[in-house]
Order: C-alpha cells, then structure tokens, then sequence
C-alpha cells in the first residue's frame, strides 16, 4: 500500500490572558512560522481570560513543531494540549464491529444463538458451501500482513502497521460494501505466515495480503492460492498492476501508440515491477526490458534472486545490456517502481518522442514531473498532489466486490485485465487528455464497471462458483438462497 505524506493539521487549545496579549498577535506567530488558522472554537472565556481552540494546518511537520514551541514562549498564552487531529481519528481503532439485527428478548436470543443456531450450524456441515448462504463468509474478507514492508515505513511490524491495515479495511466498506478484518500477524516466517493463513480463511470470502516484503510474498501468495479455494490477491503486486496497466491504456490513446508496437522499459524489479511486467506482457507488450540495481535484466545472466532469472527469460527479447540510461534509448514507455531521483531529464530525451513516463516511487518520484512537462506525452506518479495518481485504491475494493458476489475460486488475469479495462473506461473520449488518463477514487462509476467486467471473466474463465441473478441467462433456474427454501 502506498503512503503518501500531504499536509500536516493540529488543534492547539490555549489558555489567554487577553491583558497581556492581542488575539492577532497570535495569529502573526502561526502565520510567520509557515502556519494557516482553518478554525477558531471558544471553549471558555471570562473577563480578561479565554480558552480556545485552533486548528492550525502547515505542508511539514517542523512548521508545527516550531508553531508550537515558539507559542510555548509568547507571555500571556498557556499551551493547554496539543491534538493531532489524524491521532484522534485512530483513537480507539478506525473501525468497529456491529451487528446486523438487535437482541431484544429471549425468542431473539435463541435464533442468534442456542438453541436455535444449531439447525444453521447442521445446515453447514451437511453443506459446506452454505457457509457463503449463511455466515460472515459471503461478504468478509481478511487484510493480512505481518508489517515487513509498509510502503514508506519499511519493516515497522505488526502492531506498528496495524493503523494502515485499519485504513485498508475502511476502504474497501466505504467504497465497495465490503467487510474487511485487519490480522497482523506477530511473524515473518513464511511457514508461519502461510500456516495462520490457511487455519484462518474458513471465516473468510477473499484474503488480502498487504505490505510483505519481497521475495517471500511471492512464495506465500503462490502457496495460499494452491491450498485455498478463496481468492488471495497480494495487493501491493497485483493492485498496482491493474491500476497501472488502466492508465497505460488511456495514455497510449493520448500519444496516438499501440500496445503491441511499443518499447516498455520497467525500473524496478520487485513485488510490483514483477506484477506489473507480467500484466503489460499478458495485455500484449512485445518488448519489455526489466531494470534493477544491476542494470537490464537478460537471459544469458544467471541473477542470486530466482525471480529475476525467471523474469529475465519473459522479457528484453532483444537482450540489451547496460544501465537505465543505455537501455531506454528509443523507448516509448518508462515504469519506474524503483526510487526518488533515479530518472534524469536526459534519460527521457533519450526516448521515442511524446514518451508516456510513469513515475511512482513514493513519496519522492524517479523525476519530479515538472523537470519532463514539456517534453513528456504523459506523465503519471503514485502521489495525489500531481495529476494521474497510479492509486490502488481504484482496484481491490471492485475486484474483491466481484469475486466475492460470484463467489470466485481464485482472482486470475483475465480478471486482472478486466478490471483494468473497466478503470480506464470511466475516463470518457470527451474527458481523456494527458493530465486525465485516470479516474478519481472517488468516482462512484469505478467499483461498478469493474464489478461488472470482472464478474464475466470469472463466469468466462470457469472460476466463479456463483452467477448473479443479473449475470444469469433466461434458461438458467434460479436456485434458492436459503437452504430448506422451495
């Protein structure tokens, strides 16, 4: 999951001594150490005192912290608290558990729990797949991560990234109305890993793995997938990948190219250049060249990372060697996955003219996209403060809304490729140009299309278990919800 870091906002609760200080007195002091008053709350005042509240907004942490310290000092003011209004949204956890009908008498009690439940409970036994009919299962899926690789953060733990996790679950009810549980795990042993998961998914619909550092999530993904009949989608790998990939397709229709006679260079070959390579290449990229710290990944090297040999033997069919500079001389796409700065200015003149340039290390991109403006055809980053942010947050809620609804075995890449269909086609002919190749997060039109194209490439593909009613043809019965029901 990408983290990206924007303005930074306090509430400062202060005791006045109206004698000895001038309410715009204190405002000067906020303003000149970089601050902006948003609002002002009185709690209490008297004749010569009050107590107020200021919110205070600033672009870096320091301006706060000198905000705050240098008020420490002004005669007449007492510092009463310091609030940090982004801790007090995690006071207590973002999230809560509710439940769907209240208990109000005995007769309640027994159909929720003894005695009645144990008919529900038989109903299951005798039909396992009536878990999805009758439990949590239908609409629930697991956030897991063990807190080794927060985007950002680096390998911060369990408890640590637990707040992230808790986020992760907020978006995927408030976009998608899906019920996510956050699980961190206190290992980062493989084993382990693949063990808890396993012992845990008959609870859930869907498994979401989230910042697990490379190259074990490779590994655990691939064994989850084996040993579960559940969809498990490592987001970090395969989010990225299809919100990539939707921004490719609408920024080769910009610069007038096709996907199969372009030249895509990828800087990075972790989780997600891994991920990303493989979609590009299933969508129809003929030449891809992978890039990491030993300069272009080819097959007649032999690499100390076994998913780099693999890689090596997919892709730069033309087997060019040398650094990022050699290698993306007449490229028409770059992907850098990689970190800040590693892109210069000469780089991309060295390739094809109106080169499509996809910069998203975060939070500080492989080149600040104004150093390329005009000589770009466009240019999209990781980050929410530059046009055509390479968001995550577009994919996983829709695609896990779909497999979920048709009850998928596995999310494979033509549900993938789908998704990033139906995240591109949100962007009208009308609207696309080169600062809008992606849709906003928060247009309500992406979870749907994506639902509905990934839906049919689960149908199409034999994965999905379940076919909506409005998904099904007019000679296909309509089998009861309910066990026991006619």
């Amino acid at each position: 999951m990408k983290l990206s870091m924007g303005g930074k906002s306090i509430i400062l609760r202060l005791e006045l001594q109206t004698e000895h200080l001038h309410f715009g007195q204190l405002i000067t002091v906020i303003t000149e150490n970089g601050g902006d008053v948003v609002a002002i709350d009185v709690i209490q005042t008297g004749a010569n005192w009050s107590v107020r509240d200021i919110t205070v907004t600033a672009s870096e942490q320091a301006q706060l912290e000198s905000i705050t310290s240098t008020i420490k000092e002004l005669p007449g003011v007492r510092l009463v608290h310091v609030s940090d209004r982004t801790f007090l949204l995690h006071l207590g956890g973002k999230i809560e558990m509710k439940p769907k009908a209240p208990i109000q008498n005995r007769d309640d009690l027994s159909r929720v729990y003894t005695p009645d439940v144990a008919r529900v409970c038989m109903a299951i036994y005798e039909q396992p797949d009536n878990a999805y009919k009758l439990t949590i299962k239908r609409n629930t899926v697991a956030v897991v991560s063990d807190g080794s690789a927060v985007l950002g953060l680096g390998n911060i733990g369990p408890y640590a990234a637990m707040p992230v996790m808790e986020g992760k679950a907020m978006l995927f009810k408030q976009f998608a109305d899906v019920d996510a549980f956050p699980i961190c795990l206190s290992t980062q042993s493989t084993e382990d890993i693949v063990a808890a998961v396993r012992h845990l998914a008959p609870a859930f619909g869907g498994i979401n793995l989230e910042d697990i550092s490379s190259p074990r999530c490779f590994e655990i993904e691939q064994r989850l997938r084996e040993e579960l009949d559940i969809p498990v989608f490592h987001d970090d790998q395969h989010g990225t990948a299809v919100v990539l990939y939707a921004g490719l397709i609408n920024a080769l229709k910009v610069v007038g190219k096709r996907i199969d006679e372009v030249k895509v260079v990828v800087c990075g070959i972790g989780a997600a250049g891994i991920a990303c390579s493989n979609i590009l290449l299933a969508a129809g990229v003929k030449e891809l060249i992978g890039v990491d710290r030993e300069g272009a990944l080819v097959r007649t090297r032999r690499y100390a990372n076994p998913m780099w040999n693999d890689y090596a033997q997919r892709t730069n069919p033309n087997e060019l060697t040398g650094t990022l500079h050699d290698v993306l001389e007449e490229a028409d796409v770059f992907i850098g996955l990689s970190a800040g700065g590693v892109l210069k200015r000469a780089d991309v003149e060295r390739m094809k003219q109106r080169p499509v340039v996809f910069v998203m290390a975060n939070p500080t991109p492989e080149i600040h996209p104004d150093e390329i403006e005009d000589i770009a055809g466009v240019i999209a980053t990781g980050r929410s403060d530059f046009p055509n942010q390479i968001n995550n947050v577009l994919c996983f809620p829709g695609i896990f809304r779909a497999a979920l609804d048709c009850q998928a075995r596995t999310i494979n890449e033509e549900m993938k490729l789908a998704a990033s269909a139906a995240i591109a086609s949100v962007v009208t002919p009308q609207e696309l140009n080169k600062l809008y190749i992606i849709p906003s997060v928060f247009n309500q039109e992406v979870v749907r299309r994506i639902r509905e194209a990934v839906i049919q490439a689960a149908i199409r593909t034999g994965v999905a278990r379940r076919i909506p009613r409005e998904f099904r043809q007019p000679e296909q019965p309509v089998v009861s919800e309910l066990p026991g029901s006619r």
